[in-house]
């Protein structure tokens, strides 16, 4: 019985940022439980070597370039799987810049641009797929869920990242508010909140000695997989999570719960 209700055979979703790392290993994870999957992402080649192993998974696939920043385009991505597959079931927010402009400046120093090129695509994506697949789902009359990607930065300061931050915590109210309006209507919401997880392997011994060294902050004493976060997206895509909405599942090594991670400065007081 509970294996059943983690299966998704029939679905079909919408995943951004779907050409590689966190969002690639989710779209092949819903995949696998049995969703067909629209990849999105601006870069075309990344998503279709998605898309081309998805189908190789024995789903349907197809890849639509999409920049989430443009409402207009997440409106047509929506569209694209209703057309495609008949509907729209879950809709996987996960596009994202963590390394987002400004992030090294002062405060005063970030311009204009910074500040809302790291917004709109961190937060503004999430509601403008929230509010274009929360209508074709109503509209279908079947219900659905609403997945969408934080950030362990959202849950504390970071003084080089803090636009990023604030849109990511910012992802964590939206979820909440998202659940609230729409159980009415059948969908759930709910958030994942990756801490530092590897977008893929060490590809050199310079990066694995970096993964090495951060790892130490850590109750686990390892950096995240991105396979990790599938097994967390099928479950909160699934029945097996009927009961689970406004949510935001943290998913980080216990670096929140117990870890000492670095944060960018150095202290300027001694302790007495």
């Amino acid at each position: 019985m509970v294996l059943e209700r983690l299966r998704l055979d029939g679905k079909t979703a919408v995943v951004t940022g779907a050409g590689r790392g966190l969002g690639q290993q989710m779209a092949m994870a819903l995949a696998e439980a049995g969703v067909d999957v629209v990849c999105a992402a601006r870069t075309k080649e990344q998503i279709e070597v998605t898309a081309e192993a998805i189908r190789g998974m024995g789903r349907r696939a197809i890849a639509v370039p999409t920049d989430v920043r443009d409402s207009s385009k997440c409106d047509s991505l929506v569209k694209a799987c209703v057309e495609e597959f008949g509907g729209i079931d879950i809709m996987l927010s996960n596009a994202g810049i963590g390394d987002a402009r400004g992030q090294t400046s002062e405060l005063w120093d970030v311009t204009d641009d910074d500040w809302h090129d790291t917004i709109d695509v961190n937060l503004s994506s999430a509601f403008y797929c929230a509010r274009a697949a929360s209508k074709a789902m109503i509209e279908r009359g079947k219900g659905g869920v609403i997945i969408s990607v934080a950030s362990g930065t959202g849950l504390r300061g970071n003084p080089r990242g803090f636009a990023y931050g604030t849109a990511k915590a910012a992802v964590i109210a939206l979820t909440k508010s998202l659940a609230v309006m729409l159980q009415r209507h059948d969908i759930r919401a709910n958030c994942i909140i990756p801490g530092f997880v590897a977008q893929a392997p060490a590809d050199n011994e310079q990066v694995a000695a970096f993964m090495g060294a951060r790892a130490r902050y850590f109750p686990v004493q390892r950096i995240g997989e991105a396979w990790e976060l599938g097994p967390l997206a099928v479950y909160l895509a699934s029945d097996a999570s009927s009961y689970v909405t406004g949510q935001g599942f943290i998913i980080d090594g216990g670096g929140l719960a117990g870890g000492v991670a670095p944060i960018g400065f150095a202290p300027e007081v001694e302790a007495s």
